[in-house]
């Protein structure tokens, strides 16, 4: 990696990209310090409550929602707008139409409807947050005036971090978005490693402990490096077909099937939803008509408790539904994402067929079976994942989220922005030896 890294700085392209992406990345840090008009930042301190949910928001715009800065919203509302037009597409007719039939104009058609979705969806976050900030009495001058203000304020700042994702991607290296993401789950980093270190007290409890955190971390690293790039090989031959005085086909094959088809997108789905209960329970909870409704009511009162503490960060009851979701999402999203049964008519269409396998019905049958079982190890696989930091924030008084939704993605973009490097590397290699050889 070092020496991939050594040799794209010899080649004057590849140096550019590679700055550009860093000077986006600046650009990108310097606004989550750019505080919004009209927030007393010290009282925004003191006031704002510590929940699983704002710091889960908080990872996701690399700290910015904790200043509230012009960045607050960061890249969440493109990430939400993009799993759910991802989803349309394949409910949607006219979507899937454009994502199938129209190739690349259609494409930018359905980025043009993200675009869309994202302003959407920032404007109506930001209008939640502007009422919750009143409700905390961190607001100079509540009222209209200042709504509209944080409204316009922070879905522009959504929107310009959209754009610069789209222009790293365009002129730099590797996803813009997943970068922008990494960025800001990296720059909390260091905060959180100075704060763990400050309880390291040097007895042999503390020793242990380090090291067993050092083991823990060098392990799930390597584990989801092995199942990132892990596939699941279905051999394919193809017929030999003899067109005029051609012969097509004949070769050997394989159908991919990836162990984590659906990425981080089950943790993000199964977070969201088993935080939200608890979210509400907690507002419901600090309001002036509840508190009277809950002081005549004891039903009421019964089930916002058990609000607040099945779903609580802590307990083994949302450990397990969390596990659970997150089996259930990457079932969910892996069957919408990927079409067996076109598969399957695709590979009888050209002669392809799977060895022992009768095509048709017996090959999606058998399609379904075994990405069943891969899909079930993968769905397993994340769920593990996820649940390591509340083990280890609970019984290692670990400062930090290690694990789960930021170490998935920080990989994740890793190895995918070194094979972009390194396939541009190839790339250059080859013209290179092209041009030494006076074939261009």
């Amino acid at each position: 990696m070092l020496q991939s890294l050594a040799n794209s700085m010899k080649i004057p392209e590849l140096r550019n990209r590679i700055l550009f992406t860093i000077g986006m990345i600046v650009v990108f840090r310097i606004g989550t310090h750019i505080p919004t008009p009209g927030v007393d930042a010290k009282l925004l301190t003191q006031n704002l409550p510590s929940s699983e949910l704002f710091s889960f928001l908080n990872m996701f715009s690399g700290g910015a929602l904790r200043r509230f800065s012009v960045f607050a919203l960061g890249i969440a509302p493109y990430i939400n707008a993009s799993i759910i037009m991802q989803l349309l597409v394949y409910v949607i007719p006219y979507l899937e139409h454009l994502a199938k039939e129209e190739g690349e104009e259609g494409r930018k058609m359905i980025s043009q409807y993200t675009r869309y979705g994202t302003v959407l969806i920032g404007a109506l976050q930001a209008f939640g947050i502007s009422f919750m900030l009143e409700r905390y009495q961190v607001v100079t001058n509540p009222g209209l005036a200042f709504k509209i203000m944080a409204v316009t304020t922070l879905t522009a700042g959504t929107a310009f971090i959209m754009w610069l994702g789209e222009q790293m991607t365009s002129h730099g290296i590797g996803n813009g978005i997943s970068i922008l993401i990494t960025a800001g789950i990296l720059a909390a980093l260091p905060e959180a490693v100075i704060q763990q270190i400050a309880l390291f007290s040097g007895n042999a409890h503390d020793v242990v402990k380090t090291l067993f955190l050092i083991v823990i971390a060098i392990g799930v690293i390597m584990a989801i490096v092995m199942v990132q790039d892990g596939v699941r090989k279905i051999p394919v031959q193809y017929a030999k077909r003899v067109v005029g005085r051609r012969v097509y086909g004949g070769q050997n094959t394989y159908i991919p099937l990836r162990v984590n088809q659906a990425g981080v997108i089950p943790v993000i789905f199964a977070s969201s939803i088993l935080l939200f209960p608890s979210m509400v329970a907690n507002w419901l909870q600090g309001t002036d008509a509840m508190q009277e409704l809950l002081k005549g009511n004891s039903y009421f009162s019964w089930i916002l408790w058990h609000m607040l503490n099945v779903f609580n960060y802590n307990t083994w009851t949302y450990i397990a539904l969390y596990a659970i979701l997150i089996i259930f999402f990457t079932y969910f999203y892996t069957a919408i994402t990927f079409n067996i049964q076109e598969l399957s008519d695709n590979m009888k269409k050209y002669g392809g067929f799977i060895p022992g396998i009768r095509a048709g019905r017996p090959t999606v049958d058998y399609l379904e079976r075994t990405l069943s079982r891969v899909t079930l190890a993968g769905g397993i696989f994340l769920a593990i994942i996820a649940v390591i930091p509340n083990f280890l924030i609970n019984y290692m008084n670990v400062q930090f989220y290690f694990g789960g939704t930021a170490l998935l993605i920080v990989v994740g973009v890793a190895m995918d922005t070194m094979r972009q490097l390194e396939s541009h590397l190839v790339t250059r290699h080859y013209e290179g030896f092209m041009k030494k050889r006076g074939l261009r």
